[in-house]
């Protein structure tokens, strides 16, 4: 991923310099905002035309601000707001990073929209502590996505006569037979952190959920050289020997395709996965299944996609932005967004009905009380998070690299906080 900071465009300052100087005129009477975001792939783009169409259904007016990733969004975000240009609406997560907005007063509380709409009845209390701070709602949660899913092809594990596997030496066995019967067991791009998500999944079944946390969440040095690590590697570098060799190039997209058209047999992703499957018009359960992997059947791992509000003085700006608020919200739209999108609402009104057997599931653990925990990018500070990812990546691409200098990384990079 390129850390490198991306310059605007001349098009994007032109819409800036334009949408500046109409601070100054009269204000339009048609509702307008700047929505800066990374929802770039087929079936996210597709996903947030539900919010396009619903904004301009009111005769509101959207102009668009992609960026091609996560990094590169946040970097734009960043140097706009400090520019004094900032966009009305920008996508982030709702995590311990994002509350720096909050405290630094670059963002406004959305407390007005939040209580009209009685958001605290129907959010989970968790989620409500992170889109707030110091009591304030300052976040507009859309989707909440887990990362511990397993994709597998159902006409390969039906002709094998498999089923999706509850232990990683389940795994492993299952992963031997497709190998024999000529399928690619494991379906993988070449982005460093998709061997974070499936690693990520094996450290929960081994260490058990209070490692986890003391891992990734409490960046715990002294955790990350107990056995437990070497057990962990050993598993993630047996499964390095199932996955395509020639994935260089390729995409997190294209390994999820190539589960969904009998390429390759299962894949370990984030249910982002079921929205480019069923963009490309597969089905769950008739042509892929989805369960939770190894060891994390009881807990979901929990990314949060929401909208935060720059500060702005145009008293325009802010009633768009509220109504944006308003509209990301709306029981329809998040229905409707997130069928699409693959991830579930976090609104826990939602009826179940409303769900596929993936939804259903992830409705139930984020509305039990211990059924979540949060993903690593939503846990760790962003340096140590992408040096994790790097060291594991490295670990698993180099089979020449010993499992102790591979702990031994880890641990030093959990001491740098």
């Amino acid at each position: 991923m390129s850390t490198r900071r991306p310059s605007m465009s001349a098009g994007c300052a032109a819409l800036l310099l334009a949408a500046a100087g109409a601070a100054h005129a009269q204000a339009p009477a048609a509702p307008a905002v700047e929505v800066a975001h990374y929802w770039v792939s087929p079936s996210e783009r597709k996903a947030f035309d539900v919010y396009r169409d619903a904004w301009r259904g009111l005769g509101g007016k959207w102009f668009d601000l992609p960026s091609r990733n996560k990094l590169a969004q946040v970097n734009m975000a960043t140097e706009m707001i400090a520019n004094g240009y900032p966009p009305a609406v920008i996508q982030w997560n709702a995590n311990r990073e994002s509350m720096e907005l909050a405290s630094m007063g670059v963002i406004q509380d959305i407390d007005e929209v939040a209580a009209a709409d009685h958001w605290r009845d129907f959010l989970p209390r968790n989620l409500i502590n992170h889109i707030s701070y110091k009591g304030h709602i300052y976040f507009a949660p859309v989707d909440i996505h887990a990362e511990n899913w397993v994709w597998t092809n159902k006409k390969i594990f039906d002709e094998l006569k498999l089923i999706p596997p509850t232990s990683w030496e389940g795994v492993l066995a299952s992963a031997a037979k497709i190998k024999q019967a000529g399928y690619t067991p494991i379906a993988l791009g070449s982005g460093a952190w998709e061997i974070s998500l499936l690693f990520n999944d094996i450290v929960y079944a081994v260490y058990g959920p209070d490692g986890y946390n003391r891992l990734l969440a409490g960046g715990d040095s002294n955790a990350a050289m107990e056995p437990a690590m070497l057990k962990a590697l050993d598993i993630l570098r047996r499964l390095s020997a199932f996955v395509d060799p020639a994935r260089s190039g390729k995409t997190w997209v294209d390994a999820t395709l190539s589960v969904g058209r009998g390429r390759a047999a299962m894949q370990f992703m984030g249910d982002y996965a079921k929205g480019e499957l069923e963009q490309a018009g597969l089905k769950v359960d008739r042509d892929f299944r989805c369960t939770l992997a190894p060891g994390t059947e009881s807990i979901y791992f929990v990314v949060i996609d929401a909208f935060a509000f720059p500060v702005s003085n145009n008293e325009q700006v802010r009633r768009s932005q509220r109504l944006f608020a308003r509209q990301l919200m709306n029981v329809n739209n998040q229905l409707a967004f997130n069928r699409i999108k693959g991830s579930i609402p976090p609104r826990t009104d939602i009826q179940r009905s409303h769900l596929d057997t993936c939804g259903k599931v992830g409705l139930d653990l984020i509305s039990r009380e211990n059924g979540q925990v949060f993903a690593q990018s939503m846990l760790m500070p962003p340096q140590m998070s992408q040096g994790w990812i790097d060291i594991v990546a490295d670990y698993f691409n180099n089979p020449k690299i010993p499992p102790l200098q591979t702990q031994r990384q880890l641990a030093e990079v959990l001491s740098q906080k």
